[in-house]
């Protein structure tokens, strides 16, 4: 019997497909052989199949114990199976010896001197379980489990904790969330964010208002795929620092007064989530600081306060042009660049494409 782990977790046990041969071979009927299998299948082990006759066990010893078993070829076996061979080979043998995993150095030390002695050029020992992860093994007995725990102390758990998987942390059946209108080029859209009860961000919905089927399900496969992340601990940053300054029409102008320009949706929607969530700094492009709906002209001296009052009132039919449109990308930030004379420079690095 093989038990071999899967990649993506699991276990498949195996019978060798030799085993309804040998029986065949050794005599018994094909009622016989199939209970015989189906007996190994169920339990693991071939100690105590129906119709099996005790000289025959050997014929069926493996190089590891199965669980609830004792039978299995002792290492030396597999020495003396390479030593019966290597007189008619020119080159090495390429043949694993398998060893207990209550093997000791002495073993393994002893493995090598007999290889020697029998005069076989190379030897490959494997202890069972001395890596973490291996594609056969044998079953333990679940009773030396149990009598190992006591021993292990507090380094069992913690080495559980260090090799677990990832765990998602759902949202709770009702939570608090916050909804963000936004516009880029008068393509506007809709952020929900759903929090955990620490106002951690847990979930992401986004919609887009008057676009087709296309953009719309990009943009929930885009929402399901950061809500699924950050329910399995990955970080809101990571997620903003990738879709930041991501290129593509609609692009330009907003409504946001603290994010005036973006190179595309998912620059806006990482600008916001950014500037929401983490920092402030994820808002403005130059480096300036950010809008706030509590700045004003109150937090001034009275004296600048009266000089300000005499000027003349702003023109209002000045509108915001798109100083970015058909600018390159800036080379050390990604940023687009804005006019800058006969050149262009980075108002968000302070790089130019040539020019000082």
């Amino acid at each position: 019997m093989k038990y071999k782990k899967l990649v993506g977790g699991g276990l498949i046990k195996i019978v060798n497909n030799t085993v309804p041969q040998a029986l065949m071979k050794l005599g018994y009927t094909p009622e016989q052989s199939s209970e015989i299998v189906s007996y190994i299948d169920k339990n693991g082990k071939i100690e105590g199949a129906p119709y099996l006759k005790e000289e025959h066990l050997p014929v069926f010893d493996c190089s590891l114990a199965p669980q609830g078993g004792g039978r299995s070829i002792n290492w030396t076996g597999h020495v003396r199976m390479m030593a019966a061979a290597q007189p008619f080979l020119s080159g090495a043998i390429s043949k694993t010896i398998n060893m207990p995993e209550e093997s000791t150095v002495e073993d393994v030390m002893n493995a090598y001197i007999e290889s020697w002695r029998l005069g076989l050029k190379a030897v490959a020992v494997y202890r069972d379980n001395s890596k973490r992860s291996q594609p056969l093994s044998a079953a333990k007995d679940a009773k030396k489990k149990a009598e190992a725990a006591p021993a292990t102390g507090a380094a069992e758990p913690m080495q559980h904790e260090l090799f677990a998987r990832a765990q998602r942390e759902k949202m709770p059946y009702e939570r608090a969330s916050v909804t963000h209108k936004f516009s880029v080029s008068g393509h506007e859209g809709y952020i929900t964010v759903g929090k955990y009860d620490d106002g951690r961000p847990g979930e992401v919905f986004i919609k887009m208002a008057k676009e087709g089927s296309t953009l719309s399900g990009v943009m929930d496969g885009l929402a399901l795929t950061i809500s699924l992340g950050l329910q399995y601990g990955v970080p809101l940053k990571v997620f903003v620092d990738k879709l930041l300054n991501t290129r593509f029409e609609p692009s330009g102008i907003t409504a946001n007064p603290n994010i005036r320009f973006v190179s595309s949706v998912l620059d806006y929607i990482a600008r916001w989530l950014g500037g929401r969530f983490i920092s402030s700094d994820y808002l403005k492009l130059n480096g300036g600081a950010a809008h706030t709906e509590n700045s004003g002209p109150g937090v001034l001296p009275p004296a600048i306060l009266s000089a300000l009052a005499s000027l003349p009132a702003p023109s209002t039919a000045a509108k915001p042009t798109n100083a970015h449109e058909g600018a390159p990308t800036c080379s050390e930030c990604g940023m687009l660049m804005v006019p800058n004379g006969a050149c262009y420079k980075c108002e968000n690095c302070g790089s130019t494409s040539g020019c000082s």
